[in-house]
């Protein structure tokens, strides 16, 4: 009667502890399905609610984290503060780990982007557009290389990493190869880090697993993004809604993608949607993540 009482007890504690392992992860707001390793990189970059974030920004906050999120990357304040905004993002129990500043800004004010930076506590500080005219030209990137490994060096000594976010634009030909190819090898690595955009990186014809591999350990982030099937692109940096759809439900490879990101030890993957159904179908490409075999 003791075995068997002391077997039940046993039995009792151990069910008891795996509940508040589950609890506990539903309490961060973290839902891993069978991918957990991945998924504790996985957060959203907030610009995909940026229409709603016009009415009501703290109930925005909070539907992404019913979704499943608690890493964010910042794409504006919405019509608050830097300091009111990351009160908001407390309050949801966001965590935000990357921000986008635009290119002027980082150019004019780099001191301001620190300010800011550091009022949310993020790790990484990117630039996602290198203004040009019509075509991005050789002068362009070279002028884009040399504001890179600037303002790269002075975040650095800030404590923060600075990155540039590929928007398709960049493979124009060049003289070897394409002015993606002269920004990368033109940049210090010390200072400038890549975030690949894998919808940005296919939409213009381009491999986002030969890239990660040409470049080993630039790109430490990835904006999760999804390219329809039959449609092809251009190199003009833009593309219509409908060129994108939920993960897994296109033509990106993603079983290859996210085996070479963690190869290559990719620190952040952000879900972006930029679509009229986002609030549909991320939650669709997130129940893909979970299950994806990788």
């Amino acid at each position: 009667m003791k075995k068997v009482t002391l077997i039940l007890l046993l039995y009792v504690v151990c069910a008891a502890a795996l509940l508040a392992t589950a609890d506990d992860k539903k309490k961060a707001g973290i839902l891993f399905g069978g991918n957990e390793k991945l998924m504790r990189k996985v957060g959203l970059q907030l610009y995909s609610l940026r229409n709603q974030f016009k009415s009501d920004v703290p109930g925005t906050l909070a539907k992404a984290k019913q979704m499943g999120f608690v890493n964010v990357e910042l794409a504006g304040t919405y019509g608050l503060t830097p300091e009111q905004f990351n009160a908001e993002l407390d309050k949801a129990g966001l965590r935000p780990v990357s921000m986008h500043a635009g290119y002027e800004k980082l150019r004019d004010d780099l001191n301001s982007v620190i300010r800011e930076a550091k009022t949310f506590g993020v790790q990484y500080v990117g630039c996602a557009w290198i203004p040009h005219g019509k075509t991005f030209t050789e002068a362009d990137c070279d002028r884009a290389i040399a504001h890179f490994n600037e303002w790269g060096g002075k975040l650095a000594k800030e404590g923060l990493r600075f990155f540039y976010h590929i928007h398709g634009y960049e493979f124009q030909p060049a003289a070897n190869g394409t002015l993606f190819d002269k920004l990368v090898t033109g940049t210090k690595p010390q200072h400038v880090a890549l975030e690949m955009d894998v919808f940005w990186v296919v939409w213009p014809g381009q491999d986002p697993v030969k890239l990660m591999k040409k470049y080993p350990k630039r790109v430490e982030l990835l904006h999760l993004k999804e390219l329809r099937k039959g449609m092809t692109g251009n190199l003009s940096g833009g593309a219509p809604p409908e060129a994108e759809t939920a993960l897994g439900e296109g033509q990106v490879n993603w079983p290859a993608v996210l085996r070479e990101a963690e190869r290559q030890g990719v620190k952040y993957m952000f879900i972006e949607d930029e679509t009229p159904q986002v609030e549909r179908q991320v939650p669709m490409s997130l129940q893909y993540l979970r299950t994806v075999r990788y």
